[in-house]
C-alpha cells in the first residue's frame, strides 16, 4: 500500500494574508500556511501512521510504501508521471492513498459528517481563447478591438448556464447522500437539480466546468490590440472528450473572430475505479467506529491530483483526508490565508493510523 502525497504548493499574493504564509504559524486553534490543506497537512497525517508502524513494530502482511513527490501542481510530469516511466518498481502497489477526498462538516447550510472517498476525478483541459482584430490609434473610434471581441466572448462563456450530467459515479454518491437525507432523491430531479446548483462544489460534478485564469492583451495605453487571449482552467467529467468541448465552446462564443485551442491535457485519463475493494471497506468501517452518524460515499474529485497515474495502471487510487474541514477550510484550497485547525490534524492521524493498521497490519 502506497501513502502518496505532494511536497509542492501553489503561489501566494502574500498582500492578501494575515499571517505569513510559510512560516505554519499556530494561531486559535489552526495551523495557517501555505499547503495545510493542500496537502502537507495530509502528508504529515500519512506520515505519522508511517512511522507509528515502524516505531510500535507492527509486523506487516503487505508492503507500506510512503511517497512524497513534487511538481502536482504543475501536472506531475515530473513526480508521479516521472515515478511510473522511469521507476515503476517503485508505483508496482496493490492500494494507494493520497488527496482528493475526505469530510465535510457543513452541506446545505446543515451541520453534516460526510465523508467522500474519492475514486474517481475530472482531468484538466487547459483552452486558449485568441481574439484577433485591427491595431489602431487609441483616440479614434473602432470597431474591430480584438479586446471587445474577447471580451464578449468571456461574457458569453461566464453567462453559460450548461444541462447537469449524470455519472455512473454521481449516481452513487447521490444515492448515498439521499439515504442520509442530505440530498433529495434522483426521483425528485427538479428539487435536486435545484439544490446541486445551490453549491458550487456540488455542481463542479455535474458539469465540465470552465473558468478564466489570465486574460492578455495590448501593448501601450494609446494602441488599440490586434490580438488579445485569454485562458481558461476547465475541468471535464470523466470520459468526457477535449475535443468535443472545444466544439461546445466555439459553438457557444459564436464569433469567428476568436479561436478556441486545447493546448494541454495535464494528466492522463482513466476509466472509473471500483470501490468495492478493501481499502474502501477499511475506510468506511473505521469512519463508522470513529463516528456512528457519519455518511460515508464514494466521491468524485473536481480537481486533478496525481491519483490518475496510478488509476492509469489499474491501481485503485483513492482520495481521503481522514478529516472534517469546515467551509472555511476548504476555501483555503488554493486561497488566502489557508488553514488546518488542529483538532482535524490530530483527527486525521488517528484515524490515518487505524486505516494504515487494518490495511496492512
Amino acid at each position: 500500500m502506497m501513502l502518496c502525497n505532494h511536497t509542492d504548493v501553489v503561489p501566494v499574493e502574500e498582500a492578501y494574508w494575515d499571517v505569513p504564509p510559510f512560516e505554519g504559524v499556530v494561531r486559535d486553534g489552526r495551523v495557517y500556511g501555505r499547503g495545510a490543506t493542500d496537502m502537507k497537512g495530509c502528508g504529515v497525517m500519512q506520515l505519522m501512521a508511517f512511522l507509528l508502524v515502524k516505531r510500535l513494530g507492527i509486523p506487516l502482511k503487505r508492503d507500506l510504501v510512503f511517497c512524497a513527490v513534487p511538481d502536482e501542481e504543475m501536472g506531475g510530469r515530473w513526480g508521479m508521471g516521472w515515478l511510473c516511466q522511469h521507476r515503476p518498481d517503485v508505483v508496482d502497489v496493490e492500494f494507494e492513498l493520497s488527496e482528493g477526498g475526505g469530510g465535510s462538516s457543513r452541506m446545505n447550510r446543515k451541520d453534516v459528517k460526510l465523508f467522500s472517498v474519492a475514486t474517481s476525478e475530472k482531468p484538466p483541459c487547459r483552452v486558449v481563447l485568441t481574439a484577433v482584430g485591427k491595431p489602431g490609434h487609441g483616440s479614434r473610434p473602432h470597431d474591430d478591438n480584438s479586446a471587445v471581441h474577447l471580451s464578449r466572448a468571456l461574457v458569453r462563456l461566464a453567462d453559460w448556464e450548461r444541462p447537469i450530467t449524470y455519472t455512473a459515479a454521481t449516481r452513487t454518491y447521490l444515492a448515498g447522500l439521499a439515504e442520509a437525507n442530505l440530498l433529495p432523491p434522483i426521483s425528485a430531479q427538479e428539487e435536486l437539480e435545484a439544490a446541486i446548483r445551490k453549491s458550487p462544489g456540488l455542481l463542479a460534478m455535474f458539469i465540465n466546468t470552465l473558468n478564466v485564469t489570465m486574460v492578455n492583451s495590448g501593448i501601450k495605453a494609446n494602441v488599440i490590440p490586434a490580438k488579445s487571449t485569454a485562458t481558461l482552467d476547465c475541468r471535464l467529467l470523466p470520459g468526457q472528450d477535449p475535443e468535443a468541448w472545444r466544439e461546445e465552446i466555439i459553438a457557444r462564443i459564436d464569433d469567428p473572430r476568436v479561436s478556441v485551442e486545447v493546448v494541454a491535457n495535464l494528466r492522463p485519463s482513466s476509466p472509473l475505479q471500483s470501490y468495492d475493494t478493501e481499502l474502501y471497506r477499511v475506510i468506511r468501517s473505521v469512519v463508522h467506529e470513529a463516528m456512528e452518524d457519519a455518511t460515508v460515499v464514494p466521491g468524485m474529485t473536481v480537481g486533478a491530483t496525481d491519483n490518475e497515474y496510478l488509476r492509469a495502471r489499474g491501481i485503485p487510487a483513492y482520495g481521503f483526508m481522514p478529516c472534517l474541514l469546515s467551509p472555511e477550510e476548504s476555501a483555503g484550497f488554493h486561497g488566502n490565508n489557508e488553514f488546518l485547525a488542529i483538532d482535524n490534524l490530530n483527527m486525521g492521524c488517528e484515524l490515518m493510523y487505524e486505516i494504515v493498521r487494518r490495511m496492512c497490519g
